[in-house]
């Protein structure tokens, strides 16, 4: 296989892998504190890792990027993404959010041809929907009786901007280091929750404030490995392996709350696995059979 297409798709796991460690920190830091003050603090922290590693050099090299106002939009996209995942968390139980949401993957596939042009073969198309039906059997989302409602419309909806997002961070990849990137999508996100922080602030315990921190090393980590992932391997290739959070969220759900995966989260974890051997398969194989 092309080294740089493995090394993305490792990379991509491993940022995936550590958003989930994130996500169990947040689980715990949400009872207590409100998610725009997470954000914050978290933002704050990737933007002092930034500074610490590329000094004040990567504020101005930040200023004059060529994708600073692609950067802002994407941000905006995500932060709308979260607000309407949040919103849809209210109303929808985890099976029925955690499959309206990894609708994405599937739509990224579909995005990368017009937004990028690039050539999905069938066997990716293939990958994506076993990984989909991964998800369902996991999720068991017909045993809740899901219907149409706005919390639906709000979970389909945070699935389509983290696609248009995610598709924008393939093209800002190209053309920006990673660390100039995480300079400008931290800044944003200080700037966006630093605004509702007038009206959302709770005074926080020195431990909740520790928590925080750590999880915005954490997400600095994992938005590293996510830039440099979408800097070696097409979207298309990538979008799979998305699927590979849902089971380190069932993991951490056994390790650390004590929840007990059903038969048909094995099965769904092992489909959302076989979904990622084929994409490994058929770049390894293909590549061979394409003529030098």
């Amino acid at each position: 296989m092309n080294r740089s297409v493995l090394s993305g798709i490792l990379l991509t796991m491993l940022s995936y892998f550590l958003f989930s460690v994130q996500d169990a920190s947040v689980k715990w830091l949400v009872v207590a504190l409100p998610v725009w003050q997470i954000l914050f603090v978290r933002s704050v922290t990737i933007f002092g890792l930034c500074l610490a590693v590329g000094r004040w050099r990567v504020i101005t090299d930040a200023w004059r990027s060529p994708v600073l106002k692609p950067m802002f939009i994407r941000n905006l996209l995500l932060l709308a993404a979260w607000l309407s995942y949040y919103s849809a968390a209210r109303d929808l139980g985890l099976a029925e959010l955690t499959t309206l949401y990894y609708a994405s993957p599937i739509l990224i596939t579909i995005l990368a041809v017009p937004m990028l042009k690039e050539d999905v073969p069938l066997l990716r198309w293939f990958a994506v929907f076993i990984g989909f039906v991964g998800v369902l059997i996991a999720c068991d989302p017909m045993g809740t009786g899901m219907k149409l409602s706005l919390p639906v419309m709000l979970a389909l909806q945070a699935a389509v901007f983290w696609a248009i997002s995610t598709v924008l961070l393939r093209k800002t990849a190209l053309q920006e280091r990673t660390l100039v990137q995480m300079t400008l999508s931290s800044g944003f996100f200080i700037l966006f929750t630093g605004m509702a922080m007038t009206v959302y602030w709770v005074e926080p315990s020195w431990t909740d404030l520790a928590l925080m921190a750590g999880t915005g090393v954490i997400a600095g980590l994992g938005q590293y490995a996510m830039f440099e992932g979408m800097r070696r391997a097409p979207v298309s290739v990538l979008a799979p392996f998305e699927y590979s959070s849902l089971v380190w969220a069932f993991i951490f759900g056994f390790l650390i709350w004590g929840d007990i995966p059903s038969s048909g989260v094995v099965m769904g974890a092992a489909l959302i696995f076989s979904a990622g051997m084929i994409v490994l398969a058929g770049e390894r194989f293909g590549r061979r059979a394409r003529p030098g």
